[in-house]
């Protein structure tokens, strides 16, 4: 019996120690398990260790340190913040730090997509924004040692501008230099209020008149209007001749003081040449468009307010989308309309007097790139640059001809299209609508400072606010080479392209020497005569380089590297 009973607890044991046994093989497998497929998950962290930190402080944030640069360049060497850039691209084989500090929207689009300057993996973000380098290019505007303030005027200078925002600014701009070399008192000059827009807007409501007045009391006496015994004196109207120099307004302007005591320049446009000109005039003309000339304090409010709101999304492209219908009838382009709009915008260039060519070729038009592109050119256009589908773009222009269907084709690339309009309240706008210029004025602050600036042509602002941002340091600003574009997108309207990896870098290699890096302005072509010589010029505030940008001194590189 007892025998039995000890057979009976052997067994027993035998019995609790495979269960034992069982149960810790199973806790051992479940670990197992647990691991596997957190380590099988992407972006799944597991949950034994520490996360690692590969980002940087916040404070180096490289979109920060440009919303810095593109206020005042100066104040941050450029070389700083790529030593951050690289070093932090490098760490580990994780994502660059760029892309985790970037908002949720901007992650980094399929490794198959086509990348400016050859930009691959982690630098692909980076490579998108990036500005050119300013190679040690800086603004100098300061007069000569031998410069004197303005002595006695010999008389007024009156002073009716002409066409739209930016080629009135020019034409301001022109004028501070001339009535320098004139000798002449300037009055705060009339705005175009009979162009296509018919703005009703005087100077104080789009530019800072007092500051105007008082930044170039060193240069020019400027005054509001002209004393009370002049106003209704004898005035000597005169068409300046365009693209004149110094012994033009010298001898025979000048000379005109001697019967005159008002000569009001009847138009503005165009009036001074490029090149050629004494290096103070030259200075002159940058420190009246880059300082003096500054827009009204609520227009520079709610154009920093629109900045603000646009930075909310992260790095932004601001387009130039020339595509209104005064554009398109001026000059002639019809790609890609329907019959009846093409015999609109025909009969309101017949109908604009001041327009000289009535007959206009559209087909040669574009094929020799003088046309703008399209929206859903555009689309292609950036596509094939690199930039992800939730990329934040400003549209910088009026009304688009054809409204919201013809801007279907790049919205359902590049959905994130916003406007001043879309930006802003209806209320907060209400002071701007119905006037062009102050309207133009807000896109033209909401360009100067974006991340990106594409014009789709090469208009009045598109040329003013290329040579605003290379004077704030070479700001990155693609100019598509529309002439070759059009010839491919052609090919793709007629399917014997399609887009793709092959196109992007076709592209991207055309465009790598239009991203608004450092260079002296254009000269004429070779060839050309007279006003065709001049008008064939780089305009001098699409490029003030060399005149306003010197190059700080370096012993390893100096001005004549620059071609």
């Amino acid at each position: 019996m007892q025998k039995l009973r000890w057979r009976a607890l052997v067994a027993l044991r035998r019995l609790l120690t495979g269960a034992i046994c069982a149960i810790a093989l199973l806790a051992l497998l479940s670990v197992h398990l647990r691991a596997s497929r957190f380590s099988g998950l992407p972006g799944i962290a597991d949950p034994r260790k520490l996360p690692a930190v590969t980002s940087p402080p916040a404070r180096f944030s490289v979109p920060s340190v440009r919303r810095r640069s593109a206020r005042r360049f100066s104040e941050l060497d450029e070389d700083f913040v790529r030593q951050y850039e690289l070093k932090y691209q490098r760490q580990g084989t994780g994502q660059s730090w760029t892309r985790e500090l970037a908002p949720p929207h901007f992650l980094k689009p399929p490794a198959s997509s086509a990348k400016l300057d050859g930009a691959n993996g982690s630098s692909h973000s980076v490579k998108l924004w990036k500005p050119p380098s300013n190679r040690d290019f800086v603004p100098c505007t300061e007069p000569g040692l031998d410069y004197t303030s303005p002595r006695g005027s010999q008389g007024y200078l009156l002073v009716s501008t002409n066409g739209g925002l930016n080629q009135m600014r020019a034409g301001i701009c022109d004028m501070v230099a001339v009535a320098r070399i004139i000798n002449a008192t300037l009055v705060i000059p009339e705005l175009d209020k009979r162009s296509f827009w018919q703005d009703t807007s005087n100077f104080s409501d789009v530019f800072d008149e007092d500051h105007f007045i008082n930044a170039l009391a060193n240069d020019i006496r400027v005054i509001r209007k002209l004393p009370e015994e002049l106003a209704t004196a004898a005035k000597a109207v005169k068409y300046f001749k365009s693209w004149s120099g110094m012994d033009y307004y010298q001898n025979e302007i000048a000379s005109m003081w001697d019967e005159h005591k008002v000569i009001r320049a009847a138009k503005s446009d165009s009036r001074l040449a490029n090149n050629n000109l004494p290096p103070d005039i030259q200075k002159l003309r940058c420190r009246a468009c880059y300082g003096a000339l500054r827009f009204a304090p609520k227009i520079e409010a709610m154009g920093k307010m629109l900045v603000d709101r646009m930075r909310a999304h992260g790095p932004y492209i601001a387009l130039h989308l020339r595509y209104e219908k005064d554009m398109l009838a001026f000059s002639g382009c019809t790609h890609d309309l329907s019959e009846p709009e093409a015999d609109e915008l025909k009969l309101i260039r017949e109908n604009t007097s001041h327009w000289k060519v009535k007959e206009i070729d559209p087909m040669e038009q574009r094929s020799k790139g003088y046309c703008p592109l399209t929206p859903k050119e555009v689309g292609i256009f950036l596509t094939a640059l690199g930039y992800p589908s939730n990329t934040p773009i400003y549209i910088a222009a009026g009304e688009i001809y054809g409204g919201d269907s013809r801007m279907a084709g790049l919205r359902a690339r590049y959905p994130m299209l916003r406007r001043k309009e879309f930006l802003a309240s209806v209320e907060e706008l209400q002071p701007f609508t119905n006037h062009s210029s102050q309207m133009a004025a807000l896109d033209y602050i909401v360009s100067v400072e974006s991340d990106v600036f594409i014009p789709s042509y090469s208009g009045n602002m598109a040329r003013a606010v290329e040579g605003h941002r290379r004077f704030l340091g070479h700001k990155k600003t693609i100019s598509p080479d529309r002439k070759t574009l059009v010839r491919i997108f052609d090919k793709i309207d007629l399917r014997t392209r399609k887009e793709g990896k092959k196109l992007s870098n076709q592209i991207i290699e055309l465009h790598k020497r239009r991203q608004g890096s450092p260079r002296k302005r254009k000269g004429p072509i070779a060839g050309t005569k007279g006003t065709d010589r001049f008008r064939s010029e780089e305009p001098f505030y699409v490029n003030p380089l060399p005149d306003c940008l010197c190059h700080r001194e370096s012993p390893s590189l100096n001005t004549s590297q620059i071609s």
